[in-house]
Order: structure tokens, then sequence, then C-alpha cells
């Protein structure tokens, strides 16, 4: 079997990448939510609970799970890596000051590896230092607890690399508040015993912003992607050279989305449920502005053809059969809305027709099991506030495939 084996969205799952929620949700505060991309803070011990119940379905249901602290320890397998990671995860924090710099270097020298590793999620408050003193201007003129910031969007692993076949896409991310949560996709990518080889499609030091939840992989030869709030066009365009020059995919269609919060990933408003069969927000029912991309007639060159088609009209034609859409939350607007902001359309697959959902949206999930689709509901009261949904929260490695 492949380390890496992603030709569809819903083949049967085999592998999976989650990161379990730590003190990164600890150290959101009303003051800096919005700067930290959260509308609420999510309560950690329900939180844990909620995503311990996901990965119990996992495993349940014959699927492995594997944890993002987890594959970072065992890349940081020697000291000099260990010192490199310590090295560029202080540059990318903005920690320039050289007392300060070199005060959270020994702090975090001195864990075990595993530690320092959540520690640098979590974040590291000025409060962590019984001596820290006010170092720079900065500190004077911004009443700022953090010497690092947290990263509370790492729960979400579909977002900083995402695997397309047997490659990777290690992303540029579009805020600056979530750019450093590729940094453990670099180093797992580079020093990993098992995953040190993997080619990539794209690279986390590109110009151009895209995101994994973004990128969906509809079979081996079309992949669609989100024109988002977080996937620049030219990240877009860049990463379909990228993907024609290193696999044999025919066909990428590009989705252009509202530019906006509450549709900031394709997987927020479309996530495929079978086969066949796609679940979709009402809003992106009728035709929308998409862009058909093959590869030009020179190398590193695309050639792009435009379309006003619905979501139906367009892959009932790439993928050779007649799809369904199903809306999520019904006909009814208000329903809709609402059901899609609690992630009702970001459905994850574990097989054809088989999904796992929050269980809040009670009439998207009845829908979808009206459309012969078995739902494996989970509880999602504080996981949800982090505005994702369980395909956003889980990073396939392994579906079963001809090739897998």
């Amino acid at each position: 079997m492949k380390k890496i084996n992603v030709y569809s969205e819903v083949a049967p799952l085999k592998k999976v990448l989650l990161h379990r929620p730590g003190g990164e949700l600890e150290n959101l505060t009303p003051k800096w939510l919005n700067e930290l991309l959260f509308d609420d803070i999510p309560w950690l011990i329900k939180a844990q609970e909620e995503h311990d119940h996901l990965a119990k379905v996992f495993n349940e249901h014959g699927v492995e799970v594997v944890y993002l602290a987890d594959l970072v320890e065992e890349s940081l397998h020697t000291p000099a890596i260990k010192k490199q990671f310590i090295d560029q995860f202080l540059k990318e924090s903005n920690l320039n000051h050289h007392k300060s710099k070199q005060k959270v270097y020994d702090y975090l020298s001195k864990m075990p590896t595993k530690q320092m590793i959540l520690t640098t999620m979590s974040g590291i408050v000025k409060t962590d230092f019984q001596t820290y003193r006010k170092q720079s201007l900065k500190d004077y003129i911004r009443d700022y607890p953090f010497i690092t910031d947290p990263m509370p969007n790492l729960y979400f692993t579909r977002d900083p690399f995402a695997f397309v076949y047997d490659h990777v896409s290690l992303n540029k991310m579009h805020k600056n508040t979530r750019a450093r949560e590729t940094i453990y996709g670099e180093y797992i990518f580079k020093y990993h015993p098992m995953y040190k080889d993997t080619p990539k499609v794209y690279d986390r030091y590109e110009d151009y912003s895209i995101e994994g939840g973004d990128i969906l992989v509809l079979n081996d030869q079309v992949i669609a992607v989100g024109i988002s709030e977080r996937s620049e066009p030219d990240g877009v365009e860049n990463f379909a050279k990228h993907i024609f020059s290193k696999t044999d995919a025919e066909v990428v269609l590009a989705i252009d989305l509202p530019k906006k919060r509450s549709f900031m990933h394709l997987d927020t408003v479309l996530t495929q449920v079978d086969v066949d069969k796609f679940l979709i927000h009402h809003d992106f029912l009728g035709n929308l502005n998409v862009y058909e991309i093959y590869r030009g007639s020179r190398p590193k060159t695309l050639r792009i053809i435009p379309k006003n088609y619905s979501i139906k009209r367009l892959f009932s034609y790439h993928l050779k059969t007649k799809i369904t859409v199903i809306p999520c939350g019904g006909d009814d607007k208000i329903a809709s809305d609402r059901e899609q902001w609690n992630d009702g359309a970001n459905a994850l697959a574990i097989a054809p027709g088989v999904v796992i959902v929050y269980e809040r949206n009670a009439i998207t999930n009845k829908l979808l099991q009206e459309h012969g689709v078995k739902t494996i509901e989970i509880p999602s009261s504080e996981l949800s506030r982090g505005r994702g949904g369980p395909r956003c929260m889980s990073m396939p490695l392994i579906r079963e495939n001809k090739n897998s």
C-alpha cells in the first residue's frame, strides 16, 4: 500500500490525519478573536471530547488515525533538526528582539520534543516567563499577551497541506495568522522517515495562496478548486501548472466563489457524498462562473475556458455520469443559511454513500438519508465554533482504489 493515495473524495478511507485541539483554544480571548480568525471561544474540554468521538468513529470503521504532533515529533529526530525547527519557528513568529528570542529559544529547547511542539502550537504567553520584561517599543505600545501567537485553527488539518493523488500540496496560507501552520508540514515532508520523499505539487514559499479546503480530488483525471477568500486566482493557476507537469490529471475545474468568510473555502459550500451525489449550499444551485483549465500547447502554459454552468451540469459532463445535488438545509432559505453556517455542507465521506456529519444539522442529514446516503452523526457544540466541519478537520492520507 502506498504511503499517500488520494484519487477520490469518496473511496473507502484507510488512513487520516487529525490534530486534537489543545492549549491554543484556551489562549483565545474576546479581544483578539478577530485576529485569530475565530468568532467564538470553544470550551476546550468539550471540544476534545467531541474530537475524540470523531477519532473513535474513524477507528470503528477501520480507519487508522495519525496525529499531526506525532508526525512532527517523528520528524525532529535529531538535535540538529530540532534546533533548526525552533530557529525557524521563532523567525516566522517575528520574534526579532535578541533577548526575547534567546529566552524563548532556551525555554523551548529544554522541553521534550513533543511538549515543545505542542507549546509552539498553543502559543507562548508573556506570563509564562516570571521574569519577562518589556523589550521593545512594540511591547509598550500594544497591550498584547502573547510572545508567539497561538494557532487555534490547527484542528482544521485540511487546509495547511492537502494530498492530491500521491503528491502533497504544501500550501501557502492566505492569512498571516495561519501562515506558520505549514511549518509542521515542511518538516514532515523534509525529515519524516515515511513521508520525507513525498513529491510536491505546491510549496509554502510560492507567491500566491491556495488552501486545502478549496481542493477537491474528484477522480484521477479531474480536480475541482475554489477561487475563494483564501485561494487566489494566481495560486489556482500555479497549482494547475504543477498538477499538469507532475501528474496525469486532465482538467482543473476552477469555481469562483464570493470572497467572504461564510464561504471561505469550496468545501464550506460543496462536498461529495457518493460517486454521483454532492451536497451543496442552496445559493450555489444555479449557474456559476467556472473555468475549465487544461494543459497548454507549450510546457507550463494553460488553456482556460470560461463557462457559466451549474455544478450539476459541470460535474455531470466531466465525471461522465448523471449527478444529483442535495441542497444543504433543503429549500428553506433560513434553514439552508443556518445549517451551512454550522458546516452542514461540509461532510466527509469515509466510503461511497457513507459520510460523517455534525448531528446539529438535522434537516440536511435527513435529506442525505432520503437520498440513500448513510450519515454518521457526531456532536459539535464546541468544534463547530471554529467554523469548520468533519471534512475541514480531517486530511485523508490513504483512500482505497486500484492503485493502493
